[in-house]
């Protein structure tokens, strides 16, 4: 654009100094040719100082959220940003729903988790690094959506939710809940709170111990098979009248891990931690790619419910 205007300023301006006339025609049009030269001469030079002042619309909207505003729309987006999502449960599976999430534009967010990131969780939750080893979950992950998005509220809660915690927290004041928890006394005294105060959630069930991916679904829970957590959930959910939650699942069966030289016999949990592996009847095997996956599934439900794309 540039090179075309300049051209167009060079040509304008040998129009304007030609000097030699033969008749009181040409002379006529030499008047009218330079008439026209000046015209064009203040467009261009216009045109120069408005593209400064006023610079294209579509290149001052270009940010970190471009693209996916591009498939959902700005109505989308704003609402997004206005969102306030839950996530109950920095591991494997929040995590990778708080990005997800996070790089959708949601807007702000409440993290629910009291543990310390140990370097047991590098090969699957994705802001534990050797850089950090040792700080609280909540406080990495936090750094990770500042890092994205700088206009993100962020609120930590250091507290491992559970049935004698759980009146600690407001869930009306939430646009979605999402429960990446691993204790079953914490998942269902969620789903029963969230289904009492009507905020919508989604509950991930089962995801280590397995190597299949692409075997998870959504579905409701009283849909589910196969899956132990999923079995115990339906059975307490009954009793307690719930009568819909969704999940996210997988029909694989789990898979046996060895246990022999692992976390019970040599603990490398980080100082201070509440509750070390150690104090754990059975320590599930993982893989980066799966508990990522179930993470991003969640994800992709909380986005299409706030964007109404359901």
């Amino acid at each position: 654009m540039i090179i075309i205007r300049v051209n167009c300023l060079s040509l304008c301006w040998i129009f304007y100094n030609v000097r030699t006339v033969s008749t009181p025609v040409d002379f006529q049009v030499l008047i009218i040719l330079r008439i026209c030269c000046i015209i064009g001469l203040v467009k261009i030079y216009l045109s120069f100082i408005l593209s400064d002042i006023f610079p294209p619309e579509r290149t001052k909207m270009l940010n970190q959220f471009s693209r996916t505003q591009m498939l959902l729309g700005d109505a989308a987006l704003e609402r997004l940003k206005n969102a306030r999502v839950a996530i109950f449960g920095i591991g494997g599976v929040g995590g990778y729903a708080l990005e997800a999430l996070a790089r959708s534009g949601v807007g702000a967010f409440d993290l629910f988790d009291d543990d310390k990131i140990c370097v047991t969780n590098i090969n699957r939750q994705i802001h534990a690094t050797l850089s950090t080893v040792g700080q609280y979950k909540t406080d990495a992950a936090k750094a990770r959506v500042l890092d994205i998005n700088p206009a993100a509220a962020v609120r930590t809660h250091k507290m491992f939710y559970l049935p004698e915690n759980a009146q600690e927290v407001d869930l009306s004041q939430f646009d979605y809940v999402i429960d990446a928890i691993d204790t079953v006394s914490g998942k269902i005294e969620l789903a029963v709170r969230c289904h009492q105060q009507d905020t919508p959630i989604i509950s991930s069930m089962g995801a280590g111990n397995k190597l299949d991916p692409t075997a998870f679904e959504v579905a409701d829970i009283y849909q589910t098979s196969v899956c132990p957590l999923a079995r115990v959930m339906r059975r307490e959910l009954k009793g307690q009248g719930v009568p819909k939650l969704k999940v996210v699942y997988s029909r694989e069966a789990p898979l046996v891990p060895e246990q022999e030289g692992g976390c019970e016999t040599g603990c490398v949990c980080p100082p201070d931690t509440q509750r070390k592996c150690t104090h754990r009847r059975q320590i599930p095997g993982s893989a980066a790619f799966v508990p990522s996956v179930v993470g991003l599934i969640c994800a992709g439900e909380v986005i299409k419910h706030l964007t109404n794309l359901q």
